[in-house]
């Protein structure tokens, strides 16, 4: 079974603010939702947590230790994290296991590296 979880606020695939054309509303307001979500020293070790797990994956209980929070309090934050588009949920028996989207995490790399840095590393 394989219930991967729908992003309400997807990682947005926009024009990076840094390449010098404004960036539109609506794309600003996607953007903004993603960096609320990551903008939070809860969810970014998470983010990191998930992504250095062995398996590249793991659960609530895997990481509630690690950060010193309720499994409540683990689980709220990677909801809104699964919300923003930067995880995936799989649901396996009575576990849930996170993992992230590459995709989108790259996007907002892309987004937020001005073009000058982007031609540099792409040309190594």
């Amino acid at each position: 079974m394989h219930d991967v979880g729908t992003p309400k606020t997807a990682a947005p695939a926009v024009v990076s603010p840094l390449a010098g054309e404004p960036i539109k509303r609506a794309d600003a307001e996607r953007l903004a939702g993603v960096l609320k979500a990551v903008a939070d020293p809860a969810r970014l070790r998470l983010l990191s947590l998930i992504q250095s797990a062995p398996e590249g994956e793991a659960s609530v209980s895997d990481l509630t230790a690690p950060l010193g929070l309720s499994q409540p309090t683990v689980s709220h934050h990677l909801r809104i994290l699964t919300e923003a588009g930067l995880l995936e949920r799989e649901k396996r028996g009575v576990w849930a296991y996170y993992r992230l989207v590459p995709s989108a995490i790259a996007a907002i790399a892309e987004l937020l590296t001005p073009p000058r840095k982007r031609a540099t590393r792409k040309t190594r």
